[in-house]
């Protein structure tokens, strides 16, 4: 079982937490950034959920301090401000995302969900949905047993796009990270990549690629595979 470590000094909203969480994971708890360190030196955590505001060791301090140990470990801020400047200084921090209070116990399900996804394909460097599998390591997809034959350029679009499922990417961003900044290439040619990559997995009914008009792509899961 996922093992979520809750560091937050407010037992009413722990209380709240764990209870929306504890049927899916295994909850440790922490009432603030010391003893968060602590239970880390005998426990793991997949992913932990974090205060700002806490006595002893606040949250901004605490995510420093493991990520200054090399702990990528996803960490998910929750706290009641919503300026700017906190949620920049959360980001540089080196969180992964960042909720306010109240707690919507709905969307942080779906942070949880999206993060632990994200941790184990950057671990394991692989995707598998469904009949479909993209190993990073080879460069190489698999769909339901038989090889498909993607260029580089191709396997790294469709990596990016389903890495992030749901994700709307623009077609600079996607330009940035695919091709390069300086690349010559102009946005004609993200359109001829998706439309090589739905071409070679016609009939795949394990993902769709999307185009959102002014926007850019996303990559949807099936709703079938993603229950």
């Amino acid at each position: 079982m996922v093992t979520i470590l809750l560091v937050e000094d407010d037992p009413a909203v722990r209380l709240l937490v764990k209870a929306k969480l504890k049927d899916r994971y295994r909850i440790l708890e922490a009432c603030d950034g010391e003893t968060a360190l602590q239970v880390m030196d005998t426990a793991h955590a997949d992913l932990m959920i974090v205060d700002i505001c806490m006595p002893r060791m606040d949250g901004i301090t605490f995510v420093r301090t493991i990520r200054g140990q090399q702990d990528n470990t996803p960490v998910i801020m929750l706290t009641a401000m919503n300026t700017f400047n906190h949620k920049k200084k959360g980001f540089s921090s080196g969180i992964d995302e960042y909720l306010t209070k109240p707690i919507d116990c709905e969307e942080l399900e779906w942070n949880i969900e999206a993060l632990l996804r994200r941790a184990r394909i950057s671990a394991e460097k692989k995707i598998v949905t469904g009949g479909l599998e993209l190993s990073e390591e080879k460069h190489s997809a698999v769909l339901n047993g038989e090889p498909v034959d993607l260029t580089e350029t191709e396997f790294k679009l469709l990596f990016k796009l389903l890495s992030y499922p749901g994700v709307v990417f623009t077609r600079q961003q996607l330009m940035d990270d695919i091709w390069g900044f300086d690349s010559e290439s102009d946005y004609s040619t993200i359109k001829t990549y998706i439309s090589r990559l739905r071409a070679k997995f016609e009939g795949c009914q394990d993902f769709e690629l999307i185009a959102v008009r002014g926007l850019g792509y996303k990559a949807e899961i099936r709703k079938d595979e993603a229950d």
